[in-house]
């Protein structure tokens, strides 16, 4: 989502005024919208006349609405401290509603009634920075036009204190409470309300705990798989277990009469090489209970056909991989002359690397409610992009999307997965063809094996260097899976701008650089996954810049320093640009150094790894501390992580947001794999698919924030790409063995054994 995207409608039309059922200012919230139930007619009229985000009651009790999924990330506190900061009251006086999906049909098409909602490459927050802002600029600009009417008085003398309208001098004052009937009934100026200046800021850059922190400690707090209406049915689906297989046939009589079973429905999936509208074919059971459908769906007996994806195997994947880079593939990016360079360096350094497939996992697996009717359908989903979930049920459905309500709940982890709206298609259809409303729930075994994997490839780096141990030549070659396959209208020369991001460090510090891609076209479904293809590269860069370092005799923290070169903007056309600054690295990667004594010698067996990343606009670093035994037995003793994220609307959202990551990232570069044979995904649960441990987590874990302006940047993905790599690299400066392939897994007891 551009950060454009909440320009298409005109600030008139979302910032609409109007009275209260309670004589409350409203200002963009839709207050009568059930969570338990779609809206009456009576009540959709309502919307269209209140408008949407602030109702300040008579009590001076301020409820914000919040137009953005929570997928963890805390934009449900983050985009509130927004409105409150502009709108001028007490944090505590604060409380949050989720918005639905609001979209408006217009004669060009359909536009955002509330701005753009959906999240997803760290723009929730940057993309609503000046929209929610002016929201609550607006309200207290009407409360203060209202006071200053019934005073008599011009509106410029007129400023407020939390919660209060003053007049010049704090000689007479009115609550917000007394003045919401007058100013509801306020027409709205055409120019816009100005902003705060940052020096201002009571709210903003100040430490607050989640707005749902409560809730959901105490199991208040409603997700997706808490959700239900009246009628529900709930459904299970047997999905092909081979890659693009399909259904033969299925005997579901035995099925039918077993207890709480309804019905037993068809369910078309894409054909080989068709975009995936849903993931695959397979039988649904409808049932009164979740159990019920499980426990059918696992009884029924279904023949599948030949799939042509039946001999794909990890196996075959990564040999395909190798004979790829021995020929010559798609050049991507070719500045200067990188074949003079490399013929004319002092020293060659050559070296592989391998990222695997790996699943998103969220805690909470795929749901959704769907309940379709003639002309219209109801949908409640745990998801990330809502349009897209009003698009997926129109497209399975036929009905307009303008009569599809789409209400969004918390979500148990997103990561990207929930990008796609497969599940949502999926119980839409369930619920056209039963004619019943149907909660569709997965299993974990069915998220892990049916999901949009992050890709998986082998890179291999090329470096020249010449006699003085400068980088002249840089060159990058990777064969892999595109997260961009399958895509509708993707050609095949722009399936690697999914997986090369051609502006990314060290282009533009090294003169002659190239990148090569080739594509494999295994059949697991990819997609995006929690920093996409920066946890790949970023990984392959930083662990690359060690080995030159130590293949020639220089320090890895010195050559990362004089590679990033000065501290100047660099044009960056990928997502987080316009520009890319290195000396925002330069600054992280010295403090985590010296705030771990990377200098200090230590004793055999233990060592230090950095790394550095710039990801969708944002910066972070890494430093680890590890300890290799005897016998390979690793041990992460202490973590320094930092993030340079402009402006943090919330530290502690962020500080939290540095240490997920974090330990995302460790995770995965421990243990994580998405493995194929034989067509079928090999992993089911946690018991093959193991989650970093608690146990694991150092006690000495730092997570320092670096602020660097008044512009915010998304913090959800920064702390992840740097953390693999830095962890290897730790590795390496341990125990001298390097890992060039992940997971970790037992790499290291395996080498001390050999």
């Amino acid at each position: 989502m551009s950060r454009a995207s909440n320009t298409q409608i005109g600030r008139r039309q979302f910032l609409v005024a109007g009275a209260g059922v309670s004589g409350s200012l409203v200002l963009g919230l839709p207050f009568a919208v059930s969570l338990a139930a779609e809206p009456s007619a009576a009540q959709t009229s309502q919307q269209r006349t209140l408008g949407f985000f602030i109702e300040i009651d008579r009590t001076g009790l301020v409820t914000i609405g919040s137009n953005q999924p929570e997928i963890g990330q805390g934009v449900r506190t983050a985009l509130p401290m927004l409105v409150a900061e502009e709108l001028d009251i007490e944090w505590q006086n604060v409380r949050v509603t989720q918005m639905p999906l609001g979209i408006v049909k217009t004669a060009d098409g359909f536009t955002w009634k509330y701005g753009g909602q959906g999240v997803g490459g760290s723009t929730g927050l940057t993309s609503n920075w000046e929209f929610m802002r002016q929201v609550g600029a607006q309200a207290r600009a009407q409360l203060m036009l209202a006071a200053a009417q019934r005073w008599n008085v011009p509106v410029a003398q007129c400023g407020t204190r939390p919660g209060y309208v003053v007049h010049q001098g704090g000689q007479r004052e009115l609550s917000y409470a007394e003045l919401v009937g007058s100013a509801a009934l306020l027409q709205l100026p055409e120019q816009s309300a100005p902003l705060k200046a940052a020096t201002d800021y009571r709210i903003i850059g100040k430490p607050r705990h989640s707005i749902d922190n409560r809730d959901v400690v105490t199991g208040k707090a409603v997700y997706g798989i808490d959700s239900t209406i009246p009628g529900v049915h709930y459904a299970a689906i047997a999905r092909s277990p081979i890659l693009n297989g399909r259904v033969k046939s299925f005997d579901d009589k035995q099925v039918l009469k077993m207890p709480g079973v309804v019905q037993v429905l068809r369910i078309e999936g894409p054909k080989p090489g068709e975009w995936y509208r849903i993931l695959a074919d397979g039988v649904a059971v409808v049932a009164n209970s979740t159990w019920a459908a499980l426990q059918a769906r696992d009884a029924l007996r279904i023949e599948w056909s030949e799939s042509p994806n039946a001999s794909d195997s990890s196996e075959a994947f990564w040999q395909e991989n190798r004979r790829m880079l021995k020929g010559k593939g798609q050049v991507v990016l070719d500045d200067g002359d990188v074949d003079a360079a490399l013929s004319n360096a002092e020293t060659h350094v050559v070296h592989q690397y391998q990222v695997p497939f790996v699943s998103h996992a969220p805690l909470e697996p795929q749901n959704c409610i769907v309940h379709v009717k003639e002309n219209s359908a109801h949908v409640i989903a745990p998801t990330q992009m809502p349009s897209g979930a009003s698009r997926a049920v129109a497209a399975v459905t036929g009905i307009a999307r303008e009569n599809i309500f789409v209400e969004m709940t918390k979500v148990g982890g997103g990561f990207g997965r929930r990008l796609s709206n497969d599940y949502v298609a999926e119980a839409a259809m369930i619920s056209k063809q039963s004619g019943l409303p149907i909660k569709l729930q997965w299993s974990r075994e069915d998220d892990i094996r049916n999901d949009f994997y992050r890709p998986a490839g082998l890179h291999e780096m090329r470096a020249g260097l010449d006699a003085q141990g400068r980088v002249v030549a840089w060159s990058q070659r990777l064969a892999s899976a595109s997260k961009y396959f399958r895509r509708p209208n993707m050609p095949d020369e722009d399936l690697w701008k999914a997986e090369l991001y051609i502006d990314d460090f060290p282009r533009r510090r090294i003169e002659n650089v190239r990148m090569e891609y080739f594509h494999n076209r295994i059949g697991l479904p990819r997609g995006s996954w929690r920093a996409p293809a920066h946890t790949a590269n970023a990984f392959v860069v930083q662990s690359f810049i060690d080995e030159i370092a130590h293949d020639t005799g220089q320090d890895p923290l010195q050559l990362r320093l004089e590679l990033l070169g000065k501290a100047e903007p660099l044009e960056y056309s990928n997502h987080g640009g316009p520009t890319f600054n290195p000396g925002r690295l330069s600054k992280l990667l010295t403090f985590v150094a010296e705030k771990i004594d990377y200098g200090r010698a230590r004793k055999k067996g233990s060592g230090v790894g950095l790394a550095a990343h710039f990801t969708f606009g944002g910066y972070a670093a890494h430093a680890i501390e590890v300890s290799v035994s005897q016998s390979g037995e690793l041990q992460i003793e202490r973590i320094v992580a930092a993030i340079d994220c402009g402006l943090a609307v919330n530290p502690q959202s962020v500080k939290a947001q540095l240490e997920g990551g974090t330990i995302d990232g460790i995770s995965t570069a421990l243990g994580l794999e998405i493995t194929v044979k034989d067509g079928q995904v090999q992993q089911s649960n946690f018991h093959d698919y193991p989650l970093m441990r608690i146990e694991q987590v150092p006690a000495r874990f730092e997570a320092h924030i670096l602020p660097y302006d008044d512009m915010p940047t998304g913090v959800g993905e920064m702390g992840i790409p740097s953390a693999a790599p830095a962890l290897t690299n730790a590795i390496f400066a341990a125990s001298g063995q390097r890992i060039r392939t992940l997971p970790i897994k037992d790499q290291l007891k395996k080498a001390r054994r050999a």
